[in-house]
């Protein structure tokens, strides 16, 4: 009996191949590429850029060009690094990783030519044309140039030596420390792979809470094997440094960057690292911050301490990320005025190749914060802002947040420092911290790739809109044909979250220790700023942190002190965390503070079954192993946002005494049992100081 095979894509698929899942395209009989013409073909990245065309034109053509020096066939896609471009191409000058698309037609010959002026920006070229032809998207008809708008686009893996991952949720790392650098898990291509689709040219391997033994000589052999994969596809690794590495590895007594014996040590083990790799990128260090050890512990300031692996680093081209997510052993008047008011001092007194790494928002990747008031205020340091690809307080893999809408936000908004001034143009690079692991699907959960992608095109032109590049990774992931529907709910999905965690600006909400699910009564650690209660600061009369008296207001722009400093005036969704108001406060709604977050905890779960329903009328769109995970963890989410809801909304009632607004449900448990709740299993805590 004959059969009727599946349609191709709803064949099982287990997300292994992320959006390069190239795919035999509808319409290929009316576009026909049967050369690619390369001259200098022996460099490995224009290699790496023939093998990509050949794998994804034979799967999505049903042919596999031919690879030729010389133009001999009708139809030809033309490879062109060179810093002379022919006819047409004359005029153009490019930086080194852009790239130059032009089409031409002579008499029956049709071409496709990517120029660039290095063997990278053709690499990058061909992933773009690549890109187009998957996701249908008609090719220019004139000359098209696309240039990356930074020079640093980086993941930041916070993946430990043994393979734990801190916050990860999506496995163990995907570096195999112990077998390296004997055996390279052919995954690392893949990996290489994906980050060059997306534009990433930098890859930090190890945590920010860094072990010296990361710079033993062992570890750079081992490193030396990863940077070998990823170097042909236009990647340099960097290394997380600790600061007090000259005493646990080289055997000092000391680490005080003033002594010359820690300078040397500094020269000597760069120098070693560059012998190894000769196109390492730098280190990236976090310093005097949650234990870590740092210049302040000798009197000296971030810059000083910098100084020294800076000076270090110079003489190779090689790069110091300096993170300013710093908050010490005091209690300060606001955690969130930290990094702006040790920094900022600072302003000009770090060295041409340190890069100060700015979080997006002044508290900790919250799911809605204002921006970093470093943004603007900083003028002659060099900044790199970092996000968090990785759903730490987001609900971590299994619950639906697309994050281009956040990135969006924080990189458009305006400073107010000076005229038309946005937060993009007061920075150089961006840095992600990853959400990548050992899973089948890479991220833990299928939709958390879309955080991993938007990562990559927001770094390449940050005046992308969120919503375009979601259409460009459902088409290329889930395909056209379901565009639509999910790009509303990956759009919705965000603010989803935000209401069912902390609206109204509410933040910093969460459980102790491994951050998941809602702990607003915590108040028992031995810090102030690491409980919940410092942030909210809820009692029987009001809620939300008054910033104006604290004085943080005053670390932005002065337009932004007139509309924050004004609750009628702060926008709703920031507005506890600008301001303390009583329970009865009325909003722009009519309805109180406490009516207003029934309101939007209530939206915030309502929001999840609706998304959950949509998904679930696309059972015969998407393949069935996708369809049931995502199905499965949406059931999770509505669980879980109902938990957050109901434990928010009965702490909060503990404490004003109101009544429920009439319509809403009370919570389903009382407050002790939600107290009682315990996570020994929640993944991804491996933080140990």
């Amino acid at each position: 009996m004959e059969t009727t095979a599946t349609p191709p894509s709803l064949k099982p698929e287990d997300g292994y191949e992320l959006w390069l899942r190239y795919r035999l395209l509808p319409s290929h009989d009316q576009f026909k590429i049967s050369q690619i013409v390369c001259n200098e073909s022996s460099d490995p990245l224009l290699s790496a850029a023939v093998a990509e065309l050949q794998r994804g034109l034979e799967a999505m053509l049903g042919h596999r060009p031919e690879f030729s020096p010389v133009v001999t066939q009708d139809h030809a896609l033309l490879l062109q690094p060179s810093q002379v471009y022919p006819g047409a191409l004359a005029h153009l000058t490019l930086n080194h990783e852009a790239f130059a698309y032009l089409p031409k037609r002579a008499e029956e010959r049709q071409s496709h030519t990517i120029s660039a002026s290095s063997s990278r920006g053709v690499l990058y070229g061909a992933f773009w044309f690549l890109r187009q032809l998957q996701m249908g998207t008609a090719f220019p008809q004139t000359l098209t140039v696309s240039a990356p708008s930074y020079s640093l686009r980086m993941v930041n893996h916070w993946d430990n030596l043994n393979r734990t991952v801190e916050r990860g949720y999506a496995g163990q790392s995907i570096w195999d420390w112990h077998k390296l650098p004997d055996y390279i898990d052919p995954r690392i291509i893949d990996y290489a792979r994906a980050n060059a689709s997306i534009g990433i040219n930098s890859v930090v391997l190890t945590n920010v809470n860094a072990n010296s033994m990361v710079l033993r000589s062992d570890t750079i052999v081992k490193t030396r094997a990863i940077a070998d994969v990823l170097r042909p596809y236009g990647i340099k690794v960097f290394l997380t440094s600790r600061f007090s590495a000259p005493e646990e590895l080289g055997n000092l007594t000391t680490s005080d960057p003033r002594v010359p014996d820690v300078q040397q040590w500094w020269c000597k083990k760069v120098s070693e690292i560059y012998d190894q790799i000769p196109d390492f990128g730098g280190f990236l260090v976090k310093a005097n911050s949650e234990g870590q050890p740092g210049p302040q512990s000798y009197g000296l300031s971030h810059a000083e301490g910098a100084r020294v692996i800076a000076d270090a680093l110079a003489p190779f081209g090689g790069v110091l990320l300096w993170r300013a997510f710093v908050y010490d052993d005091q209690i300060p008047v606001d955690r969130a005025a930290q990094a702006y008011a040790e920094f900022k001092p600072l302003d000009g007194l770090f060295q041409e190749n340190v890069f100060v790494q700015v979080k997006n928002g002044p508290i900790d990747f919250q799911p809605r914060e204002p921006f970093s008031p470093l943004f603007g205020a900083v003028d002659e340091t060099s900044l790199v802002m970092e996000v968090q690809a990785t759903k730490e307080y987001l609900g971590f893999a299994s619950h639906l947040a697309y994050l281009g809408t956040m990135w969006e936000e924080v990189l458009k908004t305006p400073t107010q420092q000076r005229p038309a001034e946005l937060v993009l143009h007061t920075i150089k690079g961006v840095a992600g911290v990853s959400n990548i692991g050992s899973d089948r699907n890479w991220c833990g959960s299928h939709f958390d790739q879309s955080n991993w992608y938007a990562l990559g095109r927001l770094s390449w032109d940050p005046t992308q809109e969120a919503r375009e590049i979601a259409n460009e990774w459902v088409s290329l992931t889930f395909g056209s044909d379901v565009t639509d529907p999910i790009v509303s709910i990956m759009m919705r999905s965000r603010e989803a979250v935000v209401d069912y965690t902390g609206p109204l600006g509410l933040t910093h909400l969460m459980a102790t220790g491994h951050h998941y699910g809602p702990g607003p009564w915590v108040n028992d650690l031995d810090r102030a700023d690491w409980n919940p209660t410092y942030f909210h600061r809820a009692n029987k009369d009001g809620i939300g942190f008054d910033r104006v008296a604290s004085g943080t207001i005053q670390q932005y722009a002065a337009g932004w002190q007139i509309l924050w400093g004004d609750p009628k005036t702060t926008p709703e969704n920031l507005l506890l965390w600008f301001h303390h108001l009583p329970w009865s406060y009325e909003l722009k709604s009519g309805r109180s503070v406490w009516e207003e977050l029934v309101y939007r905890y209530s939206r915030g779960v309502a929001e999840v079954k609706a998304i959950r329903q949509e998904w679930s009328h696309l059972t015969s769109k998407v393949d069935p192993d996708r369809f049931t995970q995502v199905a499965e963890f949406l059931k999770i989410q509505e669980k879980e946002a109902l938990w957050w809801r109901d434990a928010s909304l009965a702490y909060w009632q503990s404490l004003n005494g109101l009544p429920y607004p009439e319509g809403f449900d009370p919570p389903q448990m009382p407050l002790e049992y939600y107290q009682g709740i315990t996570h020994p299993f929640a993944p991804g805590n491996t933080h140990t100081g």
